[in-house]
């Protein structure tokens, strides 16, 4: 394959390599961290965070040169000091990260060999020259961020947080804890249980991702309040507690599902908030079990993202309430489970009603198959889901049953898309 060089004009070779940058900063992506890191990230875990940074510090750079004038290394810490700090605290492989710099600026060089002139030696010379000492303070830079990252006094604090959140939840003494996390205990607290909807991950990314998650959601959490909120967070479940009155909670119940949809765009994944507000602190361990279960409530009835409290949720609530009628809901839907497709089918029915269409394109199979569906239910359970009686009878059914099943944490992150009759 030939590649031909572009031409060259008027301009020189850094103002060129300058006009050119967008793409290569996307390239620099791609042959660095994209290409070095492990394959069970998500497609754009680095595009939010590191291109913008790669683009900017590029362009600066370029600049530097083309003006004849020395990049300093305090500039490039400005540039990649906060990047690598993000990347420390994901405890990213620091072997892994200098690999992937690297990678960068062969791509950089890559380029310019490319669109270099013959005549322009003594410009590639200087570019090139440049581009070491860039990679000389990039990697200094680098080297000594994760070092102050791993003896940070702040990740002692935070580890603080968190332990103090929990000892709240188990309603153990918390006095000392609060000390050490630098808060002080309040009297009320807003109570926020948060839940992903996914699969659980596998695989050498699966930390990265569960420490870069904590980070974010611990980060969200500040922004939103202003403060640090002592939080407990696994990556895909846990509770925040907020500071508040028994009154009045210093959030208004809108912000917390702008919450959710910023925590789900970040996270890839649905998010399920609950929040108890002006809880006693004496009080958190009972709150905190509440909103857990509202949140897997919200999961398994198919409820969209976003924040729900206990009115939201009383049905369902008081449906999982322990007693013999209980007990009988959850039978009812035993027959069909060895139907997946019946399960579909009512799944979908729950959602649209009575709009046959709708429901029957959500499974993806003809009206006519669903309506057949719906009467083989009725056959099968003797409650028809076409009656509004009946229809909540299996509603009610469904969530007890997966409520009270083993497997429930693989259930109800996608609608199932079976097509068989």
């Amino acid at each position: 394959m030939i590649v031909e060089r572009p031409v060259s004009g008027s301009l020189t070779l850094t103002a060129r390599l300058l006009v050119r940058w967008p793409q290569i900063a996307e390239r620099i992506l791609a042959d660095g961290l994209d290409a070095t890191a492990p394959s069970e990230l998500p497609a754009d875990h680095f595009t939010a965070e590191v291109l913008p940074t790669i683009y900017a510090c590029g362009r600066a750079v370029l600049e530097a040169i083309g003006a004849d004038r020395e990049f300093t290394r305090a500039e490039v810490a400005a540039f990649v000091g906060p990047v690598a700090e993000r990347h420390a605290e994901d405890r990213l492989p620091l072997p892994m990260l200098i690999d992937a710099i690297h990678g960068s600026a062969k791509a950089v060089l890559a380029e310019a060999e490319l669109i270099a002139e013959p005549t322009e030696l003594a410009d590639f010379a200087r570019v090139l020259g440049r581009l070491l000492d860039l990679l000389r303070h990039i990697n200094m830079t680098v080297v000594e961020t994760y070092t102050a990252v791993e003896q940070s006094i702040y990740h002692a604090e935070r580890e603080a947080r968190r332990e103090l959140c929990s000892a709240l939840v188990r309603g153990v003494p918390a006095e000392e804890l609060a000390a050490r996390a630098d808060t002080i205990l309040a009297e009320h607290y807003t109570v926020l249980a948060i839940r992903l909807s996914e699969p659980a991950r596998i695989g050498s990314a699966a930390n990265l991702v569960t420490r870069r998650r904590i980070r974010v959601l611990q980060q969200a959490l500040d922004d939103l309040t202003s403060t640090t909120i002592p939080v407990t967070f696994d990556g895909t479940n846990g509770i925040a507690l907020l500071t508040s009155s028994p009154d009045t909670d210093i959030l208004d119940t809108g912000r917390f599902d702008e919450l959710a949809a910023r925590l789900a765009h970040r996270f890839g994944a649905i998010v399920h908030l609950a929040e108890f507000s002006g809880v006693d602190r004496n009080d958190i361990p009972t709150a905190a079990k509440d909103a857990t279960e509202l949140t897997e409530l919200a999961r398994l009835s198919g409820k969209p993202g976003g924040c729900y409290r206990l009115d939201d949720l009383l049905l369902e609530y008081q449906l999982t309430r322990p007693g013999p009628a209980r007990e009988r809901l959850a039978q009812r839907v035993i027959p069909l489970l060895s139907s997946p497709h019946l399960i579909d089918a009512l799944e979908a029915h729950l959602v649209h009603g009575g709009d046959r269409k709708t429901a029957s394109r959500l499974i993806h199979v003809h009206p006519n198959t669903f309506t057949y569906r719906l009467r083989r239910i009725a056959e099968l359970t003797g409650l028809d889901p076409a009656e509004p009686t009946d229809s909540r009878m299996l509603a009610a059914s469904l969530t007890v049953y997966r409520l009270d099943s083993p497997d429930n944490e693989n259930t109800r992150y996608s609608t199932s898309v079976s097509n068989s009759g």
